[in-house]
């Protein structure tokens, strides 16, 4: 694991300050993040224009997985955010991100959902067993980090094997929320983030215990040429304002801050 930053190293503030002191230019930023994150991303891409006028931020989501797919493949990205830090290992193994500006802004929890009129109880991974539980969304673990967690915790639990007949794949976690809140599945996995969008239409049944964190690492891309815009982004996302628009979808600080 990587170790959890409370702000931007050093080195990057350096470089933040060197290339902040140059002549400011209207840039157009794209930002790549987990479908988790859909929502407080939203809402801080709007104040990240309305500090900065000259900017616009184009935002693409997905699971994390597929979108480091895309950067790896020539992308034109300039800000990852990742629901995990297995996948943004990948990234700097890549050599993808721009060094030193990793650093972990949050994070959430894995929780197992029914749709709210559902009376079946499920008060642990093995009530998943259950005949009346025929459908179960679970994130694709090869590309969706919540499905990795997700995997983990039933293969900790011994139900991962047991339950494979039942589980539908998802593309990423908003899906399996999807199926959920319409009543297509019987239950599903997700964040803690996400079924707090949906109070109405599912409820959570059980947190799912992980053995490591949920934590979400955020960095620059490299080659883009819009490194301050860039950077001027993920300022914004770890500052008291971006962490209190996180904070309201549901997300938790991350360590130190």
């Amino acid at each position: 694991m990587k170790k959890i930053l409370s702000s931007f190293p050093l080195p990057l503030a350096a470089f933040t300050l060197a290339i902040s002191a140059g002549s400011v230019s209207a840039e157009t930023i794209t930002v790549s993040a987990a479908a988790s994150l859909t929502d407080a991303f939203k809402e801080i891409a709007q104040e990240y224009e309305t500090r900065n006028p000259e900017d616009k931020v184009q935002l693409n989501f997905g699971g994390s997985g597929t979108l480091l797919q895309q950067i790896d493949k020539g992308a034109p990205v300039d800000v990852f955010a990742s629901a995990d830090e297995n996948t943004m290992d990948k990234a700097e193994a890549g050599n993808l991100t721009v060094p030193g500006s990793r650093q972990v802004f949050v994070r959430n929890t894995l929780v197992l959902i029914q749709p709210s009129a559902s009376t079946t109880a499920l008060d642990s991974l093995e009530a998943l067993r259950a005949d009346s539980v025929q459908r179960i969304a679970v994130g694709n673990p090869d590309s969706v980090p919540v499905g990795r967690y997700t995997k983990l915790a039933l293969e900790a639990a011994d139900q991962w094997a047991a339950l494979q007949s039942k589980v539908i794949q998802t593309q990423n976690v908003r899906q399996s929320l999807d199926y959920v809140a319409r009543g297509e599945v019987d239950a599903g996995f997700v964040y803690g983030s996400d079924a707090a969008l949906m109070k109405d239409k599912v409820k959570v049944s059980y947190v799912v215990p992980v053995e490591k964190p949920v934590s979400y690492p955020i960095a620059l891309i490299r080659g883009g040429g819009k490194e301050a815009a860039a950077a001027r982004f993920v300022e914004l996302v770890t500052s008291s304002y971006g962490q209190d628009v996180l904070a309201r979808y549901g997300f938790q600080p991350a360590a130190g801050r």
